[in-house]
This record gives C-alpha cells, structure tokens and sequence, in this order.
C-alpha cells in the first residue's frame, strides 16, 4: 500500500523515537511497588498500561506486515514489561526502515496505535506523580531524540524543569 521510503515513513519512525524517549523517562526509576500502583478503583495498574503499549506495538507491527492481530497481554513483572516495551520499539522501528512496503499508511499507523502509546505514557507519567515517584517536566522540544534511537539508553534530558 504504502512507498517503501519517504518523508512521512521517517516522520512515523520518529513519532516510535519520541515515544522510545519519552516512555523510557516515564519508567525510568520507577519504584518496584510502581506497577501495582491503583489511582482508583477503576483504573489501570502502571503494568496493565504498560502491557497495553507493548499490545500496541505489536499491534502496529502485524498491521503495517499485513496480517492485523490484537491480543490482550496480560502485565508481565515490571523490569520484564520494560524490557518488552524497548523490545517491541526496535522490531517495529526495524520494519519501518527496512525497504519493505507497508500495509497501511503511515498516518494510520500514527494515529491509531503510535498516539494511542504516547496517550498512555502521559498516564504512565501522572500516575508516576499520583504514586508520588514524580518525573521531572522537560522541554522535549530540545530533547536529542533521533529516528533509530529506540533503547533504553536515551540521551540525557537537556532542559528539565519542576
């Protein structure tokens, strides 16, 4: 469906790099108790979101391969759930560069599963505060997030704030 190369492939690929970035801020530090942490009766655990990503991203990976599959991932132990999340980063980070076509346009990929993860991340991040293991604020307009860089080495945040 889609060219196997072009700028709205690479502007998906950092769309996964700004999400590697962002999400490895939100669990980095985390405390252990942090996955079972409950807001509220009817919220999601940390885990249960994080779960979710990772469904997201292998999600994203079937559509763009052609062959749509969703699973509902039950949450892993919390260092093994990070572990997924970068996992499933770099195989789809890996698809996106590779001169294969996509199944779907990379808009759709964008805003369906890669929004949706970045939705939760934002969650993951006020729960951190709610559990009152806060994360820094951060001027992410200046942060070094580069296509590729999907690990969990991220590059220091260069303007943080309170």
């Amino acid at each position: 469906m889609s060219t196997s190369t072009g700028p709205k492939r690479e502007l998906l690929r950092h769309a996964v790099a700004t999400l590697a970035y962002r999400g490895g801020k939100a669990l980095r530090g985390a405390p252990s108790e942090f996955s079972d942490f409950h807001a509220g009766p009817t919220t999601r655990t940390p885990g249960q979101i994080l779960a979710h990503i990772g469904d997201l991203l292998d999600w994203a990976l079937s559509i763009a391969k052609g062959k749509q599959q969703w699973q509902n991932s039950k949450p892993l132990p919390w260092n093994q759930q990070v572990d997924r999340f970068f996992a499933a980063l770099k195989v789809f980070d890996t698809c996106l560069a590779s001169t294969e076509d996509l199944h779907a346009a990379p808009e759709k990929l964008f805003q369906g599963p890669i929004a949706d993860a970045l939705t939760h991340v934002g969650q993951l991040t006020m729960l951190r505060r709610l559990a009152d293991a806060p994360i820094r604020g951060e001027s992410y307009f200046v942060a070094e997030i580069a296509v590729g860089h999907v690990g969990p080495d991220q590059a220091a945040p260069k303007r943080e704030f309170d």
